[in-house]
């Protein structure tokens, strides 16, 4: 009787574990979903962190109301989960494009998930208080609740989603819990009252996931061919971002979680403003900086001055550096310079690695993705410009992607405001890019032997920068602000702006 007993409990608590898994897989899907389809807000995870936790108070609160047939009722809600937290991102990814209230179904899927799982712990403590002593009961109930949480967090990011994607991320940890409900099913068979149905339904779920999750990339192209209304020749997740390659014509386009990074039609004006006003002012070029630019297409820039003789890249995707470096067509655009000898690919944070630098530079670029998010937007502060200003040669020069002075005038201003503030000179311009708009930039010099007047050296073929910088450092009325604040660790006001600027075009 003991043994049966101690084999009634450690199933039980090891279904704790895989709820706690589960349930955490699925919120941290909803988060990375939200954020995907929706645009990189720090709004998108927190609001989906407050309904998860809420809907689980709400489902732990209702659990009062099931007195009678509790191991039933259980195996029944697992069953459920497993289907809503499984199929969630396959309903999502389907009904972006397709309903106007995608919010509405996004809020409503996350409160069901976490309803059904505020349910369950409860019914487990109710299940097992009269075999077990309520202390142990407790402790034993949340310590692996705790630890199938950190198991989930720490699996979620670094194995789940750059081998399964988000899609099968969900359907596979739904065939999970569904699993729970099942071996339940077999080994509790005279505790359980209508088993056979129990099984039937518990089986017939797992079947409707395994056949999902074979269609499911698939499913995935289709959702995704719709979302883009493009071609879409190449797709991969990596643990930091989902990278998507379309083409149209003779369009080719790359998104980064669903924001557009370059389109090959005019990506040149971009990297070319980017790039050339900075290396033609800077005293010398022997040394050059990038941060961010895994594409490899401002080194391409870099390679055209015969001067250059070092170039170090730090981004922190290796998925994206390797596949620039690979993919025929991309080391196309870039011309082969990831492959380049006299390049340095470091995937690494940039924000730890330039700390711990050593060397000095005579050129930085500067080329990180929008600040919609505080581990963003820490790249865009004063702390990081302090630590940039630390890795230059005299007189080096610093340009920075700024976002648009049109669509984010705020957030523009700030990063300019807050680069003024660690450096001698600073100054502003932008350049028009079809696929974006208008586009900004901040060059900074770190001394006063040169200045942004200065034209040290020149290259011929360029297609759209021609060295002469006052031509690009004109803003109108309607891309100026009256009073910005500085972006800091402390505050990251940056991220609201950029939050609120960009939120309102979506």
């Amino acid at each position: 009787m003991g043994k049966k007993l101690l084999r009634f409990e450690l199933l039980l608590l090891f279904a704790v574990f895989t709820i706690a898994t589960c349930g955490l897989v699925y919120e941290l899907v909803a988060g990375t979903l939200a954020s995907y389809l929706l645009g990189d807000s720090v709004k998108q995870f927190s609001f989906i962190i407050g309904v998860y936790l809420f809907s689980m108070g709400v489902g732990s609160y209702f659990s009062k109301f099931f007195k009678n047939n509790l191991l039933n009722t259980f195996v029944e809600i697992e069953i459920l989960v497993g289907l809503v937290g499984g199929l969630s991102s396959v309903v999502l990814f389907l009904l972006f494009e397709s309903v106007y209230s995608f919010q509405f179904i996004l809020y409503l899927l996350v409160f069901v998930t976490g309803c059904l799982v505020g349910l369950e712990i409860p019914l487990l403590m109710n299940i097992l208080k009269d075999k077990v002593a309520f202390r142990d009961l407790v402790s034993n109930v949340f310590t692996f609740d705790y630890i199938g949480a950190l198991l989930a967090s720490i699996l979620f990011p670094l194995v789940l989603v750059p081998k399964l994607g988000i899609m099968g991320t969900s359907l596979f940890f739904g065939m999970i819990n569904i699993s729970i409900a099942i071996v339940l099913c077999f080994l509790l068979k005279k505790e359980l009252k209508s088993v056979a149905v129990l099984r039937t339904k518990a089986i017939g779920s797992f079947i409707i996931l395994i056949v999902v999750f074979i269609f499911s990339d698939s499913i995935l192209s289709y959702s995704e061919g719709k979302l883009y209304g493009e071609n879409i020749i190449y797709t991969h997740s990596t643990p930091y971002q989902r990278i998507v390659l379309t083409h149209n014509k003779s369009d080719y386009r790359l998104y980064l979680n669903n924001n557009l990074q370059f389109s090959s039609a005019d990506e040149y004006r971009y990297h070319e403003a980017l790039v050339h006003p900075a290396l033609s002012m800077a005293k010398s070029v022997k040394n050059v900086l990038v941060l961010g630019g895994g594409d490899g297409l401002a080194v391409r820039e870099i390679l055209k001055y015969k001067e250059v003789e070092k170039v170090t890249l730090v981004d922190l995707d290796e998925g994206m550096t390797k596949l620039f470096k690979t993919n025929e067509v991309l080391t196309s655009f870039n011309k082969n310079s990831l492959n380049n000898k006299k390049l340095t690919v470091l995937n690494q944070d940039a924000y730890v690695w330039a700390k711990n630098c050593k060397e000095r530079f005579d050129v930085v670029i500067i080329d990180f993705p929008d600040p919609s998010n505080y581990s963003l937007g820490k790249l865009y502060s004063l702390n990081f410009y302090s630590t940039v200003k630390k890795l230059l040669s005299e007189d080096a020069v610093v340009v920075v992607q700024t976002t648009s002075p049109y669509f984010a005038p705020k957030s523009f201003w700030c990063i300019n405001k807050t680069i003024a503030t660690v450096f001698p000179q600073v100054d502003a311009y932008h350049a028009y890019v079809p696929s974006f708009g208008e586009w900004g930039y901040t060059i900074a010099i770190n001394g006063f032997g040169t200045t942004f007047n200065s034209v040290n050296r020149k290259i011929s073929g360029l297609r759209f920068y021609n060295y002469q910088f006052e031509k690009l450092n004109y803003f109108s009325s309607d891309m100026n602000v009256n009073e910005v604040e500085v972006n800091r660790l402390d505050n990251q006001i940056l991220v609201r702006y950029f939050d609120e600027e960009w939120g309102k075009l979506q």
